[in-house]
């Protein structure tokens, strides 16, 4: 059963603040603006089965609440963070970044074999 915290924001079960009636969590919306720097129109129009009413609900939400959504925000990307230094590095950035290096050393040999056949 979920709670009504402000108006058209509801607390679920999992006690994450959604846009009522919808499944949207607010971080959701939050992220949107602050990743992509989108205002409410366009947040609007990337979430239409929205209104922009909703979108400026959930926005509203996150001012009054700011210090509790971004420590989520941070938590989220400390999980990733721990994910990502658990699984190492991926065998093709490894390969990708060996072959930046060989050719940066080949473009390196072939600018030092220009400038000795030139004299540059």
């Amino acid at each position: 059963m979920s709670s009504v915290v402000a108006p058209h924001i509801e607390i679920g079960p999992d006690n994450v603040p959604r846009i009522s009636g919808t499944q949207t969590r607010v971080l959701e919306i939050v992220l949107d603006r602050l990743a992509h720097h989108w205002d409410a129109d366009e947040i609007q129009r990337q979430h239409p089965y929205l209104t922009l009413a909703q979108v400026h609900i959930a926005l509203a939400y996150y001012h009054d609440h700011q210090s509790e959504i971004d420590e989520a925000i941070d938590r989220r990307l400390s999980g990733i963070d721990a994910i990502k230094l658990g699984l190492g590095e991926s065998p093709i950035r490894a390969k990708l970044h060996h072959m930046a290096l060989l050719r940066s050393a080949r473009s390196a040999c072939h600018c030092g074999w220009i400038a000795r056949t030139f004299g540059i």
